[in-house]
């Protein structure tokens, strides 16, 4: 998926760089596909991450969202994924 204008986008060398600081052998490579992949979950995590806590601080009768309103969601998070 192509990010439009309006919505950030993680580049393909750090996604790489990210996924093989993980790996113990460092003649392993990952391939293109597994980084756009990662590119992806990530961007789904973020914005899933941004909508919990929009939630939360309307909850809250918040008119923006705070760092404590990330706070709040990142167990809710660590536990759906």
């Amino acid at each position: 998926m192509a990010a439009n204008e309006s919505e950030a986008a993680f580049k393909k060398d750090m996604m790489g760089k990210l996924l093989t600081m993980f790996f113990k052998d460092e003649k392993t490579k990952a391939g293109n596909d597994a980084v756009i992949l990662m590119a992806e979950l990530l961007n789904v995590f973020v914005v899933e991450a941004a909508r919990r806590a929009m939630k939360q601080a309307e909850n809250e009768d918040c008119r923006r969202v705070d760092l404590e309103h990330v706070e709040k969601i990142l167990p809710q998070l660590l536990l759906d994924f």
